[in-house]
Protein backbone atom coordinates (compact mmCIF):
# COMPACT_ATOMS: atom_id res chain seq x y z
CA UNK A 1 0.00 0.00 0.00
CA UNK A 2 2.67 2.50 1.02
CA UNK A 3 4.96 1.58 -1.88
CA UNK A 4 2.48 2.57 -4.59
CA UNK A 5 2.97 5.88 -6.40
CA UNK A 6 -0.47 7.57 -6.26
CA UNK A 7 0.38 9.90 -9.15
CA UNK A 8 1.29 7.02 -11.47
CA UNK A 9 -2.09 5.41 -10.81
CA UNK A 10 -3.75 8.78 -11.39
CA UNK A 11 -2.20 8.99 -14.88
CA UNK A 12 -4.92 6.65 -16.18
CA UNK A 13 -7.44 9.48 -15.63
CA UNK A 14 -5.30 12.62 -15.77
CA UNK A 15 -2.44 12.89 -18.31
CA UNK A 16 1.05 13.37 -16.80
CA UNK A 17 1.51 16.73 -18.56
CA UNK A 18 -1.56 18.08 -16.72
CA UNK A 19 -0.11 17.05 -13.35
CA UNK A 20 3.23 18.63 -14.22
CA UNK A 21 1.52 21.82 -15.32
CA UNK A 22 -0.41 21.98 -12.06
CA UNK A 23 2.79 21.62 -10.00
CA UNK A 24 4.51 24.34 -12.04
CA UNK A 25 1.52 26.65 -11.54
CA UNK A 26 1.68 26.07 -7.77
CA UNK A 27 5.41 26.92 -7.75
CA UNK A 28 4.72 30.10 -9.71
CA UNK A 29 1.95 31.02 -7.27
CA UNK A 30 4.39 30.73 -4.36
CA UNK A 31 7.04 32.83 -6.13
CA UNK A 32 4.55 35.41 -7.33
CA UNK A 33 2.79 35.61 -3.97
CA UNK A 34 6.06 36.05 -2.11
CA UNK A 35 7.25 38.81 -4.46
CA UNK A 36 3.87 40.54 -4.22
CA UNK A 37 4.02 40.31 -0.44
CA UNK A 38 7.53 41.81 -0.40
CA UNK A 39 6.59 44.79 -2.57
CA UNK A 40 3.15 45.32 -1.08
CA UNK A 41 4.42 45.39 2.51
CA UNK A 42 7.73 46.96 1.43
CA UNK A 43 9.53 44.37 3.51
CA UNK A 44 12.44 44.13 1.05
CA UNK A 45 12.93 47.91 1.11
CA UNK A 46 12.83 47.94 4.91
CA UNK A 47 15.30 45.06 5.11
CA UNK A 48 17.91 46.67 2.85
CA UNK A 49 17.54 50.09 4.48
CA UNK A 50 17.93 48.53 7.90
CA UNK A 51 20.94 46.56 6.63
CA UNK A 52 22.67 49.81 5.59
CA UNK A 53 21.86 51.46 8.92
CA UNK A 54 23.26 48.48 10.81
CA UNK A 55 26.53 48.69 8.90
CA UNK A 56 26.80 52.43 9.57
CA UNK A 57 26.03 52.27 13.30
CA UNK A 58 28.17 49.23 14.06
CA UNK A 59 31.28 49.83 16.13
CA UNK A 60 33.04 46.90 14.46
CA UNK A 61 33.20 45.91 10.82
CA UNK A 62 32.20 42.34 9.99
CA UNK A 63 34.58 40.78 7.46
CA UNK A 64 33.67 38.43 4.65
CA UNK A 65 34.96 35.40 6.54
CA UNK A 66 32.88 36.29 9.60
CA UNK A 67 29.87 36.91 7.35
CA UNK A 68 30.17 33.43 5.86
CA UNK A 69 30.54 31.95 9.36
CA UNK A 70 27.45 33.83 10.61
CA UNK A 71 25.47 32.69 7.58
CA UNK A 72 26.47 29.07 8.22
CA UNK A 73 25.53 29.37 11.90
CA UNK A 74 22.18 30.87 10.94
CA UNK A 75 21.47 28.07 8.47
CA UNK A 76 22.33 25.36 11.01
CA UNK A 77 20.95 26.84 14.23
CA UNK A 78 17.87 28.80 13.11
CA UNK A 79 17.23 27.00 9.85
CA UNK A 80 17.89 23.32 10.51
CA UNK A 81 17.17 23.11 14.24
CA UNK A 82 14.70 26.01 14.81
CA UNK A 83 16.53 27.12 17.94
CA UNK A 84 14.43 30.30 18.16
CA UNK A 85 11.73 28.19 19.82
CA UNK A 86 12.59 27.94 23.51
CA UNK A 87 9.52 25.86 24.23
CA UNK A 88 10.66 22.30 23.48
CA UNK A 89 7.19 21.07 22.52
CA UNK A 90 6.71 23.90 20.04
CA UNK A 91 10.17 23.29 18.65
CA UNK A 92 9.58 19.57 18.10
CA UNK A 93 6.19 20.21 16.51
CA UNK A 94 7.73 22.80 14.20
CA UNK A 95 10.57 20.49 13.16
CA UNK A 96 8.18 17.63 12.47
CA UNK A 97 6.00 19.87 10.33
CA UNK A 98 8.91 21.53 8.52
CA UNK A 99 10.90 18.41 7.67
CA UNK A 100 7.75 16.43 6.93
CA UNK A 101 6.58 19.11 4.51
CA UNK A 102 9.97 19.25 2.77
CA UNK A 103 10.11 15.46 2.36
CA UNK A 104 6.49 15.35 1.18
CA UNK A 105 6.79 18.15 -1.37
CA UNK A 106 10.17 17.01 -2.75
CA UNK A 107 8.97 13.44 -3.28
CA UNK A 108 5.77 14.80 -4.85
CA UNK A 109 7.77 16.77 -7.41
CA UNK A 110 10.05 13.79 -8.16
CA UNK A 111 7.17 11.35 -8.60
CA UNK A 112 5.14 13.76 -10.75
CA UNK A 113 7.97 14.76 -13.06
CA UNK A 114 9.88 11.48 -13.25
CA UNK A 115 7.48 8.65 -12.47
CA UNK A 116 3.97 9.91 -13.25
CA UNK A 117 3.52 7.33 -16.03
CA UNK A 118 2.35 3.85 -15.13
CA UNK A 119 4.90 2.48 -17.60
CA UNK A 120 7.84 3.82 -15.53
CA UNK A 121 8.37 1.84 -12.30
CA UNK A 122 8.65 4.05 -9.22
CA UNK A 123 11.35 3.22 -6.63
CA UNK A 124 9.51 2.02 -3.52
CA UNK A 125 11.41 4.49 -1.31
CA UNK A 126 9.75 7.52 -2.93
CA UNK A 127 6.10 6.78 -2.06
CA UNK A 128 7.24 5.55 1.36
CA UNK A 129 8.95 8.88 2.01
CA UNK A 130 5.88 10.67 0.63
CA UNK A 131 3.65 8.98 3.18
CA UNK A 132 6.17 9.42 6.02
CA UNK A 133 6.50 13.14 5.25
CA UNK A 134 2.73 13.54 5.18
CA UNK A 135 2.29 11.74 8.51
CA UNK A 136 5.04 13.90 10.04
CA UNK A 137 3.20 17.05 8.95
CA UNK A 138 -0.04 15.74 10.43
CA UNK A 139 1.63 14.77 13.71
CA UNK A 140 3.40 18.10 14.17
CA UNK A 141 0.59 20.22 12.74
CA UNK A 142 -2.31 18.74 14.68
CA UNK A 143 -0.22 18.67 17.86
CA UNK A 144 0.44 22.38 17.42
CA UNK A 145 -3.15 23.21 16.49
CA UNK A 146 -4.88 21.46 19.40
CA UNK A 147 -2.33 21.74 22.22
CA UNK A 148 0.49 24.25 21.60
CA UNK A 149 -1.05 27.34 19.96
CA UNK A 150 -0.67 30.44 22.11
CA UNK A 151 -4.39 31.29 22.10
CA UNK A 152 -5.18 27.72 23.16
CA UNK A 153 -2.34 26.83 25.55
CA UNK A 154 -1.85 30.26 27.14
CA UNK A 155 -5.14 32.11 26.64
CA UNK A 156 -7.55 29.23 27.04
CA UNK A 157 -9.43 29.75 23.79
CA UNK A 158 -11.13 26.89 21.98
CA UNK A 159 -8.90 24.97 19.54
CA UNK A 160 -11.74 25.29 17.02
CA UNK A 161 -11.58 29.09 17.03
CA UNK A 162 -10.34 30.18 13.60
CA UNK A 163 -8.90 33.56 12.59
CA UNK A 164 -7.22 34.83 9.44
CA UNK A 165 -3.73 34.08 10.79
CA UNK A 166 -4.67 30.37 10.83
CA UNK A 167 -5.02 30.22 7.04
CA UNK A 168 -1.58 28.72 6.47
CA UNK A 169 -1.65 25.94 9.06
CA UNK A 170 -5.25 24.99 8.25
CA UNK A 171 -4.69 24.88 4.49
CA UNK A 172 -1.45 22.94 5.02
CA UNK A 173 -3.12 20.34 7.24
CA UNK A 174 -6.12 20.12 4.90
CA UNK A 175 -3.91 19.61 1.84
CA UNK A 176 -1.71 16.94 3.41
CA UNK A 177 -4.56 15.11 5.17
CA UNK A 178 -6.81 15.02 2.12
CA UNK A 179 -3.87 13.96 -0.05
CA UNK A 180 -3.10 11.01 2.21
CA UNK A 181 -6.76 9.97 2.36
CA UNK A 182 -7.05 10.23 -1.43
CA UNK A 183 -3.93 8.11 -1.97
CA UNK A 184 -5.09 5.40 0.43
CA UNK A 185 -8.59 5.30 -1.10
CA UNK A 186 -7.12 5.14 -4.59
CA UNK A 187 -4.94 2.16 -3.69
CA UNK A 188 -8.01 0.48 -2.22
CA UNK A 189 -9.94 1.33 -5.43
CA UNK A 190 -12.62 3.05 -3.38
CA UNK A 191 -15.19 5.12 -5.26
CA UNK A 192 -14.68 8.03 -2.83
CA UNK A 193 -11.14 8.53 -4.14
CA UNK A 194 -12.34 10.95 -6.85
CA UNK A 195 -14.16 13.10 -4.29
CA UNK A 196 -11.10 13.36 -2.05
CA UNK A 197 -8.91 14.07 -5.07
CA UNK A 198 -11.04 17.12 -5.83
CA UNK A 199 -10.89 18.26 -2.19
CA UNK A 200 -7.13 17.67 -2.17
CA UNK A 201 -6.65 19.86 -5.24
CA UNK A 202 -8.83 22.63 -3.77
CA UNK A 203 -6.97 22.64 -0.44
CA UNK A 204 -3.59 22.56 -2.19
CA UNK A 205 -4.55 25.46 -4.46
CA UNK A 206 -5.64 27.48 -1.43
CA UNK A 207 -2.36 26.66 0.35
CA UNK A 208 -0.09 27.84 -2.47
CA UNK A 209 -2.39 30.51 -3.81
CA UNK A 210 -2.81 32.33 -0.50
CA UNK A 211 0.86 33.08 0.13
CA UNK A 212 0.24 36.84 0.29
CA UNK A 213 -2.47 36.42 2.93
CA UNK A 214 -0.95 33.66 5.04
CA UNK A 215 2.25 32.95 6.94
CA UNK A 216 3.71 30.89 4.10
CA UNK A 217 6.01 33.69 2.95
CA UNK A 218 7.51 34.18 6.42
CA UNK A 219 9.72 31.13 5.87
CA UNK A 220 11.62 33.20 3.30
CA UNK A 221 12.04 36.17 5.65
CA UNK A 222 13.08 34.35 8.80
CA UNK A 223 16.57 33.27 7.64
CA UNK A 224 17.39 36.81 6.49
CA UNK A 225 16.10 38.33 9.75
CA UNK A 226 18.06 35.80 11.83
CA UNK A 227 21.25 36.53 9.88
CA UNK A 228 20.78 40.26 10.33
CA UNK A 229 20.33 39.81 14.08
CA UNK A 230 23.62 37.89 14.31
CA UNK A 231 25.42 40.59 12.34
CA UNK A 232 24.01 43.30 14.63
CA UNK A 233 25.32 41.43 17.65
CA UNK A 234 28.70 40.95 15.99
CA UNK A 235 29.26 44.54 14.88
CA UNK A 236 27.96 46.02 18.14
CA UNK A 237 24.98 47.96 16.76
CA UNK A 238 22.39 45.79 18.57
CA UNK A 239 19.56 48.01 17.25
CA UNK A 240 20.70 50.69 19.70
CA UNK A 241 19.95 48.38 22.65
CA UNK A 242 22.37 47.78 25.55
CA UNK A 243 24.06 44.43 26.01
CA UNK A 244 22.05 41.93 28.08
CA UNK A 245 22.97 41.87 31.75
CA UNK A 246 22.89 38.78 33.93
CA UNK A 247 23.13 39.82 37.57
CA UNK A 248 21.71 37.15 39.87
CA UNK A 249 22.60 39.22 42.91
CA UNK A 250 20.14 41.89 41.75
CA UNK A 251 17.48 39.98 39.90
CA UNK A 252 17.62 36.77 41.91
CA UNK A 253 19.29 33.47 41.19
CA UNK A 254 16.05 31.49 40.92
CA UNK A 255 14.32 32.05 37.63
CA UNK A 256 11.31 30.33 36.16
CA UNK A 257 11.49 28.38 32.95
CA UNK A 258 10.85 30.64 29.94
CA UNK A 259 7.61 30.04 28.10
CA UNK A 260 7.71 31.57 24.65
CA UNK A 261 4.76 31.27 22.34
Amino acid sequence: MFTSNPFAALSTFIPPYAMKTYVIVMILLVLGGTLFDMFHKKSAKFFFENWRNVNKKGSKKVGKGEMVSLAAQTAVVEGLTSSEFCNIRRRIAHLLTMYGFLVHIITTIIMVFCYSSSTTPTPAILPQLWYIGGFMVCLGGYWFWFFIRADVAAEGNSPFRVIRADLFILSLLSSITLGLIWALLQVAENSWATVFLGLYLIATTVLYGSVSWSKFSHMFYKPAAALQKRIEEKNGSRRNLPEPADKPEIFGSTRGEPKHY
